[in-house]
């Protein structure tokens, strides 16, 4: 296999990584990251010393960050679906989204997160907590005011906004949840959710729902 993806199924941004080359329809081999397979590690250092996921290896070319892979994926593929638009004004739209999903949404929650994993801090700080979940709530009026009734995040097509945005919204309602009154970011978050290339990243990470150390929803 000439494409190989090193991540986790549960990880946020190797799902952002995972869904483009599910929409793209791109062959390549899954590579786990787990204490079971401290080989995948090492190969994935060789191509980013800071040894973090996801990483694509294609036919030995390294690509680390999942925006970045998203963006490599575009130009290596280009009679493949489209991540990010050719026209520029459009593009910076997408750009923008996925840095809000990512330095927003993704930030907050994995603070939130991180403070009861045991390795990272031996007692959660409720400050923190508090203040990770706060920056969700503040964010999600915004969201809500950007968003489009229907479709996906900056129109039609789904975009690079999308990939960053399911797993985002997915974790950070779980951290934080969405309140009623935003009702086009809730049904924006269910629509990510039932898309066929998001849903198989859902599915895949079911088993490993116990992982999640605020505990996870009984629902999604």
């Amino acid at each position: 296999m000439s494409r190989i993806l090193y991540g986790h199924s549960f990880s946020s941004y190797t799902w952002k990584a995972l869904i483009p080359l599910y929409e793209k329809g791109l062959d390549f081999e899954f590579r786990i990251l787990d204490d079971a397979h401290p080989e995948h590690w090492e190969q994935l250092r060789a191509h980013w010393k800071r040894g973090q996921m996801p990483v694509l290896d294609d036919g030995g070319h390294g690509v680390a960050e999942s925006s970045i892979i998203i963006e490599y994926l575009d130009i290596a593929y280009p009679e493949t679906l489209r991540m990010i638009p050719d026209d520029r004004e459009a593009a910076l739209k997408v750009r923008l989204l996925d840095r809000v999903f990512d330095c927003h949404l993704e930030a907050s929650f994995q603070a939130a997160v991180s403070e009861y994993i045991p390795f990272i801090t031996e007692t959660p700080d409720p400050v923190r907590v508090e203040r990770a979940r706060a920056t969700l709530s503040s964010i999600y009026p915004w969201l809500e005011s950007v968003l489009p009734e229907d479709g996906w995040a900056c129109g039609g097509e789904f975009s690079m906004a999308d990939c960053s945005g399911a797993p985002a919204l997915f974790y950070a309602d779980w951290t934080q949840p969405i309140p009623d009154e935003c009702k086009k970011l809730k049904a924006y978050r269910a629509r990510l959710l039932a898309h066929p290339s998001v849903a198989r990243c859902v599915e895949d990470a079911r088993p490993y729902r116990a992982y999640f150390p605020l505990g996870a929803p009984d629902r999604d």
